[in-house]
């Protein structure tokens, strides 16, 4: 999913497993003492999303959105994350949804107008193959149902 907009690198850039671990690591040990800071949450989370594995991805929206319910002075930040991981993931509805939310909060934000394209370039890109399947089926139907009307003419009664 390369990009030429230099604005929504965090869609094609993740962390090394090295600096990964260690917001797992710090997430882990605080979670053992009964409290995870937001900060760290929102760290770990951050790392999980820009991973290229959808389970990685999965997990940290989880986790951003238990800060965006949680915590209502972090949403803004939570809002860029959580489009991304929506993007990344293929949901790119709800990608849209969370991008939108953030554009209406900060019209120049570059980053998020950067990612609002991918997001409209995948969602017509995935509608193009969308129609083309829809297309395929439709003319294997009717080469189908020709091939049982020839069969049917050619049958002496």
């Amino acid at each position: 999913m390369p990009t030429d907009l230099p604005y929504a690198a965090d869609a094609e850039v993740s962390l090394s497993y090295d600096e990964l671990e260690v917001l797992r690591l710090q997430y882990m040990r605080e979670e053992g003492a009964g409290h995870v800071t937001t900060q760290t949450k929102f760290n770990y989370a951050w790392g999980l999303v820009k991973s290229p594995q959808r389970d990685h991805q999965v997990h940290g929206v989880r986790l951003l959105q238990d800060i965006y319910r949680a915590e209502p002075a972090r949403r803004r930040e939570c809002l860029y994350y959580l489009a991304l991981g929506h993007y990344k993931m293929g949901n790119y509805e709800d990608a849209k949804k969370f991008n939108g939310l953030l554009v209406d909060k900060e019209p120049g934000n570059l980053q998020a107008q950067s990612l609002g394209t991918l997001i409209d370039n995948s969602m017509a890109r995935e509608g193009y193959i969308g129609m083309a399947l829809a297309g395929s089926a439709a003319a294997i139907g009717t080469i189908l149902i020709a091939g049982l009307i020839r069969r049917a003419v050619r049958k002496p009664e």
